[in-house]
């Protein structure tokens, strides 16, 4: 006999906000379990990524048993019924969650769809005793990481060389597939915050207080220290960029990955983004604060979520 699922008690206030978030979408949001909707999903899927030698990013075969096995497929519809977003997240045997991806249709990126899907999913979790989940993302794609980072309120301590090998879809254009490992604390304060429209923002400090230790492959400015914080910048738009001139979108791979790597050794924690693309590396989290997902001591933080591609 399985053990009774305890929901967290932030899965009320979960469920609040993450029905506000639809709402201001305009969707309506529901967990899977349908044969030709999940059939649905994996189109859509391939509408956002394309098919790459492997085929569908995850196929229909694949959802329906994540399905059957009790995970989380989580489903966005328009008010005519077509699906628009979809995010798929596996339960882990620590009793968090990890996400495989999330993404919504091709125009539609800026209506909160996808801040809607998360919510959704940060519902499902804690209604289930689960406090956490987790997924990679492209350091490269900054707006990827001010969504996870200052609109949902996730942070991150782990980097990842290749972690896919060299990715051959529609998106990623045959470069490496270097990820950064989110970790969403679900009831934290700035995940709740976050839930309900207050996002960790941040901003750089004023030039005075800036230091420059490093140019990027533009030639500007990448690597910024103020006091105990550093600051690092991406690329705007990646996807463009690999497009015209994949030689200096591979050096941002590598200016990026020599940024991170000592940093997260030391102890960082990449615990917010700003709107110009600049995360900031904050001295070492303690426990407590890993624990319950606050901030680092300084101070105080779109719409497709990549994860698996």
């Amino acid at each position: 006999m399985s053990p009774k699922i305890s929901p967290h008690p932030a899965a009320a206030q979960a469920h609040r906000a993450a029905g506000l978030a639809a709402e201001a979408a305009g969707v309506t949001l529901r967990d899977e379990h349908e044969l030709e909707r999940q059939r649905e999903i994996e189109a859509l899927l391939v509408s956002i990524w394309g098919m790459s030698p492997q085929g569908a990013p995850i196929p229909f075969d694949v959802l329906r048993g994540i399905s059957h096995a009790g995970c989380n497929i989580s489903a966005a519809y328009l008010p005519d019924g077509r699906v628009c977003g979809a995010a798929v997240a596996l339960v882990t045997p620590e009793h968090g969650s990890y996400s495989l991806i999330a993404g919504v249709a091709p125009g539609i990126g800026d209506k909160g769809v996808g801040f809607a899907l998360k919510q959704h999913q940060r519902a499902w979790c804690l209604e289930r005793g689960i406090e956490t989940m987790s997924w990679t993302f492209d350091p490269l794609v900054s707006r990827n990481a001010r969504f996870n980072l200052a609109k949902l309120g996730a942070h991150v301590t782990e980097y990842t060389r290749n972690f896919y090998g060299i990715m051959d879809d529609e998106i990623n254009a045959q470069d490496e597939s270097d990820r950064l490992v989110a970790v969403w604390p679900l009831a934290s304060a700035d995940s709740i915050a976050c839930s309900e429209g207050r996002p960790r923002d941040v901003e750089l400090p004023r030039d005075g207080d800036l230091t420059v230790l490093g140019a990027g492959p533009d030639g500007e400015a990448h690597l910024l220290q103020s006091g105990d914080t550093l600051w690092a910048r991406a690329p705007r738009d990646i996807v463009s960029l690999r497009a015209q001139d994949p030689l200096q979108a591979a050096a941002w791979r590598r200016e990026l990955r020599e940024v991170f790597e000592p940093a997260f050794a030391t102890g960082r924690v990449a615990d917010g983004v700003t709107r110009e693309g600049w995360y900031r590396l904050s001295p070492a989290m303690s426990p407590l604060d890993v624990a319950s997902g606050g901030a680092a001591p300084e101070g105080t933080a779109f719409e497709v979520h990549e994860s698996a591609r």
